[in-house]
């Protein structure tokens, strides 16, 4: 689904890679709030991440809600906008926080707003998604596809082709990607501890300088 297609009113093709793009009221809604607020960079991301996702989600059971699914992967990066650039929070924390409040505003059930709310927090976050949700596994996997290039059994080469032909990831897409993470955290460097968003500061800000675990622990007010 473009929106820019349909405002030419031109036919545009609602499946991908043989999965149905959501046309529902909130879905829609979803897309045009992402195509706000995101550059495009992080816009074509959460499209395929969706397309991926919801290849992984069908080879599970149960298998996830397609409409949830696909607001959780148009919100799991909005709180790298400049809306939050205040913020101290975890960016992943910000953009769970921002769906939830969505879904609430179009009657989604607490529980299964609760269940997007842990998959956007958790999308980034390594060992844990498969073990929270089918929801949250299956937007990690599909995150892990388009960044890291994992192929779950689930998406064949023509499938990944398809999808990049509909979602292109644009030329340079790995460096402007973490540049845009970096941009949204830069602020905020005491949020990225034990996250992944601590090895983009590490590689695009010379003056970042990590915290230990270890340290804290041994510099702790304890005198064991």
């Amino acid at each position: 689904m473009n929106l820019e297609d349909e405002s030419r009113g031109e036919s545009v093709s609602n499946r991908v890679a043989g999965i149905e793009i959501p046309q529902s009221a909130i879905a829609r809604e979803a897309y045009k709030t992402a195509a706000i607020l995101l550059p495009d960079v992080l816009s074509g991301h959460a499209q395929r991440v969706f397309v991926f996702a919801a290849l992984t989600s069908q080879q599970r059971r149960p298998a996830c809600d397609f409409d949830l699914l696909y607001v959780a992967a148009m919100f799991m990066t909005v709180g790298l906008n400049l809306i939050y650039a205040f913020s101290q929070r975890r960016y992943e924390v910000d953009s769970a926080e921002a769906v939830q409040q969505f879904l609430a505003e179009h009657d989604i059930s607490d529980s299964a707003a609760l269940d997007v709310w842990y998959a956007v927090a958790l999308h980034t976050t390594h060992g844990i998604p498969d073990y929270a949700s089918p929801l949250a596994a299956s937007l990690a996997a599909g995150v892990h596809m388009d960044l890291f290039g994992e192929r779950a059994s689930a998406v064949s080469h023509d499938l990944e082709m398809e999808t990049l032909r509909m979602y292109p990831r644009g030329e340079r897409f790995k460096e402007r990607f973490i540049a845009a993470i970096g941009r949204g955290v830069a602020h905020r460097p005491a949020s990225t501890f034990a996250s992944a968003s601590a090895d983009v500061l590490d590689r695009l800000d010379p003056d970042y300088r990590r915290v230990n675990y270890c340290g804290l622990i041994l510099g702790a007010k304890w005198t064991d």
